[in-house]
């Protein structure tokens, strides 16, 4: 009897909301295509792959392949680029999408306040071979870089941005802050016009200052967003984005470019070695899975606030 009860709530839903189910299935088929059937493949980690021997054809080596990463002399450097790219990320471009929509919420003028999303959401939209095309342009060595032709006029000499691994870090974050504080800060706008208004209106009584109404009743309601956002760049935090960094870097600057994405390509697309870039891909999968599940359990902890 509750089973045909079940079936028939099932049905009701799904012809209620047949739309949502319509949009939701090319997602829903997107992770099934790209993120769970290839889990299997994770066995060619332990394996020796042949071509033509399939999956599951090559000899047990067990953790050869781990063993020879590590020992390898690329392996500090690419863990090291990769961990220290996602820490600048967090450190300088989680904080400002918070102090953006804050900021936007405090304009009272509508239609100025519009046209400030606005603008900010637009960068979001420019594809990354777009943005890095565009950083190209400003930032080139020859008098057509915007960049070195302000430095000339400030009685500076040209600096070769691209060239130079110096700078390598210092474009990729600054570059990636500009195009997604904006959309980033989606969320929080949301999460701050959920806040009760009786809250202002008591604290406006009171004749409390705008800055104490941000730090007492703005920034503690929404703590459990922020708490949740952060926790999910946590766990992402081995997990710098492939395409952005193959545009950017050349051999020159491999050695604050060079990531783990990176690797595995040159080392399983370009040079064939699928079992090695699969222990490498396996390890980095790894390390994300226990951030997210540690960064949970101390956020949940300590604030009682938590994605599980």
């Amino acid at each position: 009897m509750e089973k045909k009860v079940l079936k028939k709530r099932l049905l009701k839903a799904a012809r209620r909301d047949k739309y949502l189910y319509l949009l939701f299935f090319p997602v829903f088929v997107y992770y099934i295509v790209f993120c769970y059937l290839p889990i299997p493949g994770v066995v060619l980690a332990f394996k020796e792959f042949k071509l033509g021997s399939g999956i599951y054809g090559g000899s047990w080596i067990g953790l050869d392949n781990f063993k020879l990463f590590f020992s390898s002399v690329y392996s500090y450097r690419i863990i090291r680029n990769t961990i220290l790219l996602s820490v600048y990320t967090l450190l300088f471009g989680f904080p400002i999408p918070i102090l953006f929509a804050v900021a936007v919420t405090q304009i009272r003028h509508k239609n100025f306040r519009r046209f400030v999303q606005t603008c900010s959401y637009l960068p979001h939209f420019i594809s990354t071979v777009v943005l890095v095309g565009i950083m190209k342009n400003f930032f080139a060595v020859d008098s057509s870089g915007l960049v070195n032709n302000i430095i000339i006029k400030l009685g500076g000499t040209r600096i070769n941005f691209f060239m130079d691994p110096s700078w390598f870090r210092t474009l990729y974050v600054g570059s990636g802050i500009w195009q997604g504080f904006g959309f980033s800060s989606i969320i929080y706008i949301s999460a701050i016009a959920g806040i009760d208004p009786s809250l202002y209106e008591s604290a406006q009584v009171d004749g409390i200052t705008k800055f104490k109404e941000v730090w007492y009743i703005t920034l503690p309601s929404i703590i459990p967003t922020i708490i949740i956002l952060f926790i999910l760049q946590l766990g992402r935090i081995m997990s710098v984005g492939f395409e952005k960094v193959f545009l950017m870097y050349n051999p020159a600057m491999y050695e604050t470019s060079d990531i783990i994405s990176t690797f595995v390509y040159r080392r399983g697309i370009e040079n064939s070695d699928y079992s090695y870039s699969t222990a490498v891909g396996l390890f980095n999968s790894l390390i994300n899975f226990t951030l997210v599940f540690g960064s949970n359990a101390l956020c949940r902890r300590l604030t009682n606030t938590s994605l599980w």
